[in-house]
């Protein structure tokens, strides 16, 4: 992780000189990040393109004030973030979310990895509905929880840096995440009949 902190410092330092590839570099390295992200916060593709088109102009536009205090990832995640909701606001519109959760991206619930390991009809059936429960789950939860978990779980981001990208304490992540997961298993037990116990 520090080593592509170290990258794109040194890119961030590059744009702030005058180097516009550079950020063209940025904009590749996260362009589907961030597309991901705002997916789940707005329906319509050509809308989440457009959004994400602003928050990149953005982030551009507020570059030369860019210091370091925290990722450049993690900045541009909020500034993605804030977008988002600007627009939702502006357009009127209540946050949505794209049910699109795709195994291969590696998302860390537990049960979809042991289902994907034996390739029967009806384990692939299984991992299906499983899929689709935890798309329809986050897709229901608010917007700050389902943002919060996305970042941890789909974006693999740590605490802190969802903390910086949210603008909340740690504390307040760590609660988000906590009662988003419990949204997510209650709606999988069902599913999985499992133990009432059992977490993802």
């Amino acid at each position: 992780m520090s080593d592509q902190r170290d990258v794109d410092a040194e890119l961030v330092a590059r744009v702030q000189q005058g180097d516009k590839r550079a950020f063209d570099l940025l904009v590749l390295k996260y362009q589907r990040k961030i597309m991901r992200l705002l997916s789940r916060m707005i329906r319509d593709p050509a809308e989440v393109e457009d959004v994400a088109q602003e928050a990149f102009i953005k982030a551009y536009r507020a570059l030369p004030q860019f210091r370091g205090d925290s990722a450049f990832y993690t900045w541009l995640y909020r500034i993605a973030i804030n977008t988002a909701r600007n627009w939702q606001a502006a357009s009127g519109r209540r946050p949505q979310a794209v049910n699109v959760i795709e195994t291969e991206e590696g998302e860390t619930f537990d049960q979809i990895d042991n289902l994907t390991d034996i390739s029967t009809p009806e384990s692939v059936a299984a991992s299906r509905q499983i899929v689709q429960t935890v798309n329809e789950a986050i897709g229901e939860l608010p917007e700050d929880l389902r943002t919060a978990i996305v970042l941890r779980e789909i974006e693999g981001m740590s605490y802190e840096d969802i903390a910086q990208a949210m603008s909340c304490p740690i504390g307040t992540v760590r609660s988000r995440i906590f009662r988003a997961r419990e949204a997510i298993a209650a709606r999988l037990r069902p599913v999985l009949d499992n133990d009432p116990d059992r977490r993802w």
